[in-house]
């Protein structure tokens, strides 16, 4: 073959390999350009990085409450009621504690809220807890104290609820759409006054959102 032929085929293959670097520095620079505008749209979630104040006083490992059974993703936090009107969390936790030897049913949770905004841990979150049904193998359960039989809470179990769930939300990177009711899960009407009153739950993940926004850290 000619000198000629040579020459052109390698100007051939040396524009085809010039297209391709052009085609990659593009890609390139849309997927850049893309990251920036998805930031933009969505900046960094501030997450509560001080952790609230409770008392660990985890249960006993045993079938009844606490299994022992660890789980390898949280996706979502449940919040329950005790329907247990001027209980204490500390009178909750020793009910939970006590399964283990009545064998009555199978209950826990990972914490319980108390009437004057106390914080009992009862199961690690790593654990899980016997509290949302199909939900207990990726939710944590808070379950909460409260005076009367309408279940509403008192306005320091109801702040203790909203600083918990927001540090937990921190905690495993959650949005408040991850907070849900167990009635959201079976239909039980629990937490009672949260399913009673729908503008209560809306708000309440309101003051969830607006406590991270105003205590809340950015997490680069």
């Amino acid at each position: 073959m000619s000198r000629k032929y040579h020459y052109y085929k390698k100007r051939r293959m040396l524009r085809w390999i010039g297209c391709i670097i052009l085609l990659a520095a593009i890609v390139v620079g849309i997927i850049k350009v893309t990251d920036v505008i998805q930031n933009i749209r969505q900046p960094k979630q501030k997450v509560i990085t001080d952790t609230p104040q409770f008392d660990v006083d985890l249960l006993t490992v045993n079938e009844y409450s606490r299994p022992g059974i660890e789980r390898s993703e949280i996706n979502g936090i449940v919040i329950h009621y005790t329907a247990n009107p001027g209980s204490t969390a500390k009178q909750n936790r020793d009910y939970f504690e006590g399964l283990k030897d009545s064998k009555a049913t199978k209950a826990s949770s990972h914490f319980i809220v108390g009437i004057d905004g106390e914080i009992i841990q009862c199961v690690p979150t790593a654990e899980l807890a016997y509290a949302s049904n199909d939900r207990n193998v990726d939710t944590i359960s808070i379950e909460c104290c409260h005076p009367d039989e309408t279940g509403k809470y008192t306005d320091a179990t109801y702040e203790s609820l909203v600083e918990l769930v927001a540090w937990l939300c921190g905690k495993f990177q959650l949005d408040t759409q991850s907070i849900i009711r167990h009635y959201d899960v079976t239909g039980k009407a629990c937490p009672l006054y949260f399913v009673e009153h729908e503008d209560a739950w809306i708000q309440f993940k309101q003051d969830v959102q607006d406590y991270i926004g105003k205590y809340g850290e950015k997490i680069e």
